[in-house]
């Protein structure tokens, strides 16, 4: 069974608890065929976690924008492998997430608690989240908002947030901006900045850490972003 197959059934929901094994139930249930049945592997579970928190979080925005349409899950589409057999379950349960009783925060800190406050895979989260917002065209100002929380319960800083701003946000970000260095940062210390970026950033890295396989897509292309990034700035120096 796949990773959508186990979500739609319900399957770790009593593993993980709190309100993302709480959506799993209530997946469960919405099922007739479903069977709450986790995994035996814990670290299958971390996937299966990483995976509801972004649908929860994505349609909790999309709720808290006021403006529900389908460009929300159909972005959630272009960034991560759902096979056509299963699209319309992933919708159906991107619609109960946003039903939830549940807030926003209770799942963004849900997620910290597995992966740690300012982990990269929290910043590859709040990427997609980036990405989901703009569907639509642009980031509306309560979807900033909800961004910025969203990004400070995950532990990163005002700083922090403005610069996945300036690189998720309008897609424009500076080379230096994405390096994390300074504009006239020296070959030295662009290729320590380079080097780390990619060392952290490296889809086998962030599989290992937590991130399902379905999403390797959207981690390769921000592994791309940090190598263009690197090759604009060496090419002047």
């Amino acid at each position: 069974m796949n990773i959508w197959g186990m979500i739609i059934g319900g399957a770790a929901g009593f593993a993980i608890g709190g309100p993302i094994g709480a959506l799993l139930g209530v997946a469960a249930g919405h099922y007739a065929e479903a069977k709450l049945k986790g995994p035996r592997d814990p670290f299958e579970a971390k996937k299966i976690a990483f995976t509801v928190a972004i649908i929860a979080l994505s349609a909790k925005m999309a709720k808290a924008d006021g403006i529900i349409t389908r460009s929300e899950i159909n972005a959630f589409r272009q960034k991560v492998h759902i096979p056509s057999e299963d699209l319309k379950r992933v919708g159906q349960f991107w619609d109960l997430a946003r039903q939830t009783p549940d807030g926003y925060q209770s799942y963004a800190k849900q997620i910290v608690g597995l992966f740690g406050n300012r982990a990269v895979i929290l910043e590859q989260l709040l990427e997609l989240l980036f990405f989901i917002a703009k569907a639509d065209g642009k980031i509306s100002s309560p979807e900033w908002e909800y961004l910025s929380s969203v990004s400070t319960i995950f532990g990163f800083d005002e700083n922090e947030f403005h610069r996945m701003a300036d690189i998720y946000g309008s897609g424009e970000g500076a080379a230096h901006v994405i390096l994390g260095v300074a504009p006239d940062a020296d070959l030295i210390e662009i290729k320590k900045a380079w080097r780390e970026l990619v060392r952290k950033n490296h889809p086998d890295k962030l599989i290992s850490q937590g991130l399902p396989d379905e999403f390797l897509e959207a981690a390769t292309e921000r592994l791309h972003l940090i190598n263009a990034a690197y090759k604009s700035m060496i090419k002047h120096k």
